[in-house]
């Protein structure tokens, strides 16, 4: 058996929550997806090979927003194998800014700019969870802590 059969890896993607730094209140972007699971997601998918994170990011935004953002920083990682029930998934979450108009691009069925207290209900994959994250995180300085079963699983 080949090292490719024996071993499965999670697949890495990147999602940005794009804050639009000209308007009131910072309102974030959000797209709907074209394609299952269907809902609203933040903007986002998988890495390339050969390619970074970071270069991803842009590139994801870029294609899903046609919004050209600035990487502010790397937020949190979500790794959860339930996260995404086509596969595992590691996500690596990226803060950015853009100035401008977005518009629905790529795999992006329409697109929408919401205010944090206004999100739509029906979030696709963990990002109801990522946008909670970063709520506290925007307003208050508080990043997440790992809960204590992740510390516990990760010895053994």
């Amino acid at each position: 058996m080949s090292t490719a059969e024996t071993y499965k890896n999670p697949a890495p993607t990147v999602d940005i929550i794009i804050e639009l730094i000209d308007r009131p209140h910072r309102p974030i972007v959000l797209v709907e997806r074209l394609n299952p699971p269907y809902g609203w997601a933040l903007p986002g998918g998988f890495m390339d090979y050969g390619e970074t994170a970071e270069t991803a990011a842009c590139r994801e935004a870029q294609e899903e927003t046609t919004l050209q953002v600035e990487l502010v920083e790397q937020f949190l990682v979500y790794s959860d194998p339930e996260r995404d029930r086509r596969k595992h998934t590691i996500s690596l979450v990226f803060l950015a800014t853009a100035t401008g108009e977005p518009q629905a691009q790529d795999d992006a069925k329409s697109l929408g700019i919401y205010d944090m207290w206004a999100l739509p209900q029906n979030l696709c994959f963990d990002h109801d969870r990522i946008l909670r994250d970063y709520w506290q995180y925007r307003h208050y300085g508080i990043r997440p802590r790992l809960a204590p079963q992740s510390l516990e699983s990760s010895e053994n």
